[in-house]
């Protein structure tokens, strides 16, 4: 971005101008801002990088370093006829120079251009000139008052480091009218350019939204300090620059993923040397009254009026003006805004309250604690921050508090969750004190976007003996409800079973705890266990004569009844309020749609689970859910996957992954749409990394989500021919699933399941797994799972070798599919009916029919494996292609159809033999066709296979 305007700003004009024209140049830039970046950029993007040119460099102590002319090639024969020189020291030189300068001075300057002369343009490059001394300052002047013909010349320095504000040299120089003047200031980058400098250091799974806001804060924009603290946060995070270069890919970009840096290690990273020499070194040049103001500014670190920090400092009216005014003209402090003054890279203010003695740090704080109170309105956050470092204790609680309920007010959940555990992880807060803030920070980490963080901090204090018995059991019940989000469900079950117990003489807030363990998407329990706790949960709230907690056990029996695919559970969720002044029945009413509208994708009901969802999303909006509206939009891209709208839909769910990654009940929806596209494509070492993540393995992810996920690898192992394992998980998941009894929940997982237990040799096994099935899903309304279901007992019939059996049962579960609407499986219906038609012989017609149907569809989905495995059966029968001459076609330096699959699913990471089992062929084969589609691409690696563009492969129309 920065570049594009230093096109416009300086390289077009340079152009422009004719050879003997003059141009001068001047790049003015704080400490920091790429002023060397850009004569590197000048020099290799222009004309200029091939013209003769002297580099003249200004050093901090004063001297100047005069680096020798530089000859581009080509230039040595233009000036040939000059002949032989011989340099100082008797060295003959290869092409013509001038007298070397022994000091910069004006006639050696010029005697310099006029010798390089050659009929182009001569370029001079002098970096800070603002170190110039004066002489070599009368130097450069005189020389820029008389420009040689073609003179390029190119000045860099500090705006704020001049001698005389305004004069680059020192003095006017007088420019004549024949010079062309070309000025630009480098300004800070913008957050973008942060990002790009942090991801290429650090790789894009690593930085997280947060990161780069408080980097690109912190830092000012300032590139040379987003470099070194890039530097300093690489090195505590014990990164190694193998990890540079942008995304990793499969296993390492997920592992890496786990370990996203947050703004929190901005904060805790070391100031950079290089900036407290600066800062430091400017302050040296200050008298004891503007350093007292330069201190006052950085224990305030933020824009601060003149009155603010002169009380700070101690200061008169008068003094305080003076004092500041020097610490400006030093350039230690600037103007941030009309009337504020700070440092312009707020980490200077941290290099410099590290130097700070104690005595005077803490009295600054305190004043400073005084400056912000009298503020309106007042700052709480700045003034708790303030305060905690006076050590006004008390203070600090009360504008903590104050700070939370201001931004929960303002529905901004999230910082007060952030602001509230800080606070909780303090030693010096009381029993009483602790108590309260965690009583807060529960309420509120319920409704905002909570992480495991919190669960800790909340589990910490529920375990200190000095919290007084009334709020334990309250405490207690939100860390349960807090668990379930964050899938750790044996332990939040747990939590709320002693919660309702603690919770017997609040029978409010106990039939809330009894609620939440009559929700079965969590495992642990079966439905009948979880119904037994709502129908305690009711008649507590009953009891209890609180309408909001009955309206609160009203929603959760809504969601029970509709997840286990009840036909009466629609009506139910029409009872739902849509319209209320009180934001807590919004708040819960929003958390049921959100609830409803997941439900619906397990059961199959798209289009109604796309309208709950955009309810949910305006009752969230109006209530202030953080979570409801992340649950909601992770939920869309399940739908988005199911129903096949799969454009840009990987890349969409990588960025709520990385948005919600602290969120595991959130990201468990988005990684598991992640892994299932990756298997489509053939990518198994991705999809093996997303399948397994948080929520989706074991007993803490939601049991839907979990069966959904296994189904996955257990796809994933038959394709790698793995049977056992495939049978292995199948079996567990299973009997997690066996365990819940809520059979709508096998839609995702049954076909496979089944399909491995046969393919295992069980079909005994296989077939009461069907007929459990088939139980369970009586009377109930679940399309997804009545599709699934006719699948399996195709899958039991081909197991058995009844063919035409098991192509009709297929063609029935396609059909069913494609009513949902679910195109990837019905896709692969088809290639399952296709495939059990060939096998059984009268339907060979109508089975390539039903495979070229299957083919076509994937590739429209972009299903890569999946079309290479049918096209490969496809090839294996009579009539499945269009007849062609005989012997082998030519194809030249173009792929062929077969190199061209076996490049992509090589290119998506398959092994050899991984290949060779999708595509019918010998391991050898698949070898010679990735050696030459490497050739014939010019790749150098497989995984160049997945970038390379493949047009050339295309014969010509």
């Amino acid at each position: 971005m920065r570049e594009s305007e230093w096109d416009t700003a300086v390289r077009e004009p340079l152009a422009l101008a004719a050879p003997d024209a003059r141009v001068l140049v001047l790049v003015g830039g704080e400490a920091g801002t790429g002023k060397s970046w850009f004569v590197r950029w000048l020099l290799a993007h222009s004309e200029l990088g091939r013209a003769p040119r002297l580099n003249v460099t200004f050093t901090a102590s004063g001297a100047c370093v005069v680096r020798e002319p530089a000859y581009p090639k080509g230039t040595e024969a233009a000036v040939a006829e000059a002949g032989p020189v011989r340099r100082p020291g008797g060295r003959l030189a290869a092409a013509p120079a001038p007298p070397w300068p022994g000091t910069l001075t004006a006639s050696s300057l010029g005697e310099l251009a006029a010798s390089l002369d050659t009929g182009a343009p001569v370029l001079l490059v002098a970096e800070d000139v603002h170190r110039a001394d004066e002489r070599d300052a009368r130097a450069l002047r005189t020389v820029l008052a008389h420009p040689p013909a073609g003179l390029r010349a190119v000045l860099t320095y500090r705006p704020e480091e001049l001698a005389r504000p305004g004069l680059v040299l020192g003095a006017p120089v007088g420019y004549p009218a024949e010079l062309s003047l070309v000025r630009l200031r480098l300004r800070p980058l913008g957050e973008v350019e942060v990002r790009r400098m942090a991801m290429e250091a650090l790789g894009e799974d690593r930085c997280s939204q947060g990161f780069i806001a408080r980097l690109h804060e912190r830092s000012g924009g300032n590139a040379q300090v987003v470099s070194d603290l890039v530097a300093e946060v690489k090195t505590a995070a014990g990164l190694r620059h193998s990890t540079a270069g942008g995304p990793l890919p499969g296993a390492r970009a997920a592992a890496f993923g786990q370990g996203r840096l947050t703004a929190r290690d901005v904060d805790e990273a070391a100031v950079p040397e290089r900036l407290t020499e600066l800062v430091v070194g400017r302050m040296a040049a200050l008298d004891e009254e503007p350093r007292r103001v330069v201190w006052a500014a950085a224990v305030l670190d933020e824009a601060a009026t003149e009155d603010e920090l002169t009380f700070m400092a101690g200061l008169s009216a008068e003094g305080g003006r003076a004092a500041l005014t020097a610490a400006l003209s030093e350039a230690v402090l600037n103007e941030l805004g009309l009337g504020r003054y700070g440092f312009r890279v707020p980490m200077e203010a941290t290099a410099v309250h590290q130097l700070l003695p104690g005595p005077v740090r803490r009295q600054l704080h305190d004043h400073a604690a005084e400056a912000l109170a009298a503020r309106r309105p007042v700052p709480w956050v700045r003034l708790a921050r303030q305060q905690l470092a006076s050590g006004r204790i008390a203070d600090w609680l009360q504008s903590v508090e104050n700070a939370a309920r201001e931004a929960i007010g303002e529905g901004d959940h999230q910082s007060a969750i952030s602001l509230l555990e800080d606070t909780l992880a303090h030693p010096g807060v009381a029993p009483s004190d602790r108590a309260r803030l965690a009583l807060l920070l529960a309420h509120t980490a319920l409704k905002g976007l909570r992480s495991d963080q919190t669960v800790e901090v909340l589990r910490r204090v529920v375990d200190d003996p000095a919290l007084p018995t009334a709020a334990r059991g309250e405490i207690r019940l939100n860390l349960g409800s807090l668990m379930h989000m964050v899938r750790r469900s044996a332990e939040a079950r747990a939590e709320l079973e002693r919660a309702a117990e603690e919770l017997h003489s609040n029978p409010v807030l106990a039939a809330r705890a009894m609620s939440s363990l009559g929700v079965p998407y969590w495992p642990g329990g079966s439905l009948a266990e979880n119904l037994a706790w709502l129908a305690r949960a009711e008649a507590t709230a009953a009891g209890s004569g609180d309408r909001m907690v009955q309206a609160k056990v009203a929603v959760t029996r809504m969601t029970v009844v509709v997840c286990v695919g009840d036909p009466d559970g629609w009506r139910h969720l029409e009872q739902l309020p849509r319209e209320s002044d009180d934001l807590r029945i919004l708040h819960a009413s929003g958390n049921g749609l959100s609830s409803a509208a997941n439900a619906a994708v397990w059961l199959g009901e798209y289009a109604r689970s796309r309208e709950l969802q955009a309810e949910a999303m305006t009752l969230a909006a109006r209530s202030g859910a953080s979570w409801t509206e992340q649950f909601t939009q992770a939920t869309s891209l399940v739908v988005d996957m199911m129903t096949g709208r799969r454009a840009g839909l990987a890349a969409r769910a990588r960025a709520m992954v990385a948005e919600t990654a602290e969120m595991p009940a959130v990201a468990g929806d988005t990684r598991l749409v992640l892994g299932l596209l990756a298997l489509a494509k053939g990518e198994w070492g991705q999809a093996d990394t997303w399948l397994s993540g948080p929520g989706l393995v074991g007993e803490d992810g939601a049991v839907p989500l979990t069966a959904a996920a296994a189904g996955g690898r257990i796809r994933l192992a038959m394709a790698r021919q793995d049977l056992a394992g495939a049978a292995r998980e199948a079996a567990e998941a299973w009997a997690r699933l066996r365990a819940k009894a809520v059979w709508v929940w096998a839609a995702e997982l049954a076909p496979w399941a089944v399909e491995a237990t046969a393919r295992a040799g069980n079909r005994d096994a296989a077939r009461e797994m069907v007929e459990e099935f088939a139980a369970g899903m009586e009377g109930r309304q679940a399309p997804a799972a009545y599709a699934a279901l006719m699948w399996c007992r195709a899958v039991l019939a081909e197991a058995d070798g009844d063919f035409p059996e098991a192509a009709d049962c297929f063609r029935r579960a396609r059909i069913r599919y494609q009513a949902l609407p679910r195109p990837y499986e019905a896709a692969l219906a088809a290639e399952a009916c296709g495939r059990c038609a060939v096998a059984g012989g009268p339907q060979t017609a109508a089975g390539v029919s039903e495979l070229a149907a299957a083919a076509h569809e994937l590739e429209v989905i972009g299903a890569t494996w999946d079309v290479a495995r049918v096209r490969a059966e496809l090839r294996a029968h009579p009539g499945a292609q269009r007849r062609r001459p005989r012997g082998r076609p030519s194809y030249g330096e173009r792929l062929s159809p077969r190199e061209e699959e076996v490049a992509e699913l090589a290119g998506a990471g398959l092994s050899n033999r991984e290949i060779a089992a999708t595509l019918h062929l010998s391991p050898r084969t698949v070898e010679q066709h990735v050696a030459r589609a490497l050739r014939k691409l010019g790749a150098v690696s497989r995984q160049d296979l997945a970038v390379k563009d493949r047009k050339n492969s295309e014969p010509e129309s």
